[in-house]
């Protein structure tokens, strides 16, 4: 069971870095294809980015995330249902395996970074600005007030993590579309205050990777904003995960 979980969330995050930073690069950095593309085209890569990871991480019910692992943790069920038809057993809801989907998570977001900065390579060398490089990897606020900054992280995350809670107890079929579809609507809506995090891993593996490679003119990598999108998520996964469960109670779902 731990490989299991261990490299379906490794590939999925990692799928899921790759498409999201990589749409990031393309909009932001200097000479490319979609230079200037908008916010909206970053938005619609990200969903796209996570319906990929969902697919990918099929194996461990494809957190991708560890706000929403912490967030099923504290719904009190299984981590993973599990999938009789392709034979994958539940992961029960225990604190050594919600820690081994956090690691492998931020293992597969180091090395999506490290593969995106390798996709856009040259893109980065001709890039002068050190604020878009960085933005690559990592989010960043438009107006710079940690208080607040926490706050739209927690809103954003808890939207994420509740309706991916409530997906399981609707008949929809929609799987990873869904959940595409959830992003790109957090991303438009609830994203322009701090870029929408929504996910420990999403910043703090690719800002790791941003400090560590060798990155032509890269500048700071932001470190004193850097626990904001990791204590905001995570408040709002667990939330969203108290909330959903006080709900389903009470509608004795």
């Amino acid at each position: 069971m731990g490989s299991q979980i261990f490299l379906s969330e490794l590939f999925g995050t990692a799928m899921l870095i790759v498409l999201g930073c990589g749409v990031v690069a393309n909009v932001a950095l200097a000479k490319t294809k979609g230079n200037n593309g908008g916010f909206l085209m970053v938005n619609f890569g990200w969903g796209l980015g996570v319906f990929a990871g969902v697919y990918v991480a099929f194996a461990s019910g494809a957190h991708l995330n560890p706000a929403v692992t912490l967030g099923l943790l504290a719904s009190g069920g299984d981590l993973f249902p599990g999938n009789t038809d392709l034979g994958l057993d539940p992961v029960p809801g225990t604190v050594g395996n919600a820690v081994l989907y956090i690691v492998a998570q931020l293992v597969g977001a180091f090395i999506g970074a490290v593969i995106c900065w390798l996709a856009y390579k040259k893109h980065f060398d001709a890039e002068p600005d050190p604020a878009a490089k960085l933005g690559v990897f990592s989010t960043g606020p438009a107006i710079r007030s940690y208080g607040w900054n926490v706050v739209t992280e927690v809103i954003a995350t808890f939207v994420l993590v509740f309706v991916v809670i409530l997906f399981g107890r609707t008949p929809s079929g929609l799987g990873p579309l869904a959940v595409a579809l959830l992003v790109v609507g957090i991303g438009a809506s609830l994203g322009g205050p701090t870029g929408y995090a929504i996910n420990p891993a999403r910043d703090l593996g690719p800002r790791i990777a941003h400090a560590v490679l060798p990155i032509k003119g890269k500048g700071s990598s932001d470190w004193s904003y850097s626990w904001v999108p990791v204590v905001g998520p995570i408040i709002g996964g667990v939330v969203a995960g108290l909330v959903a469960t006080a709900m389903q109670g009470a509608l004795g779902l």
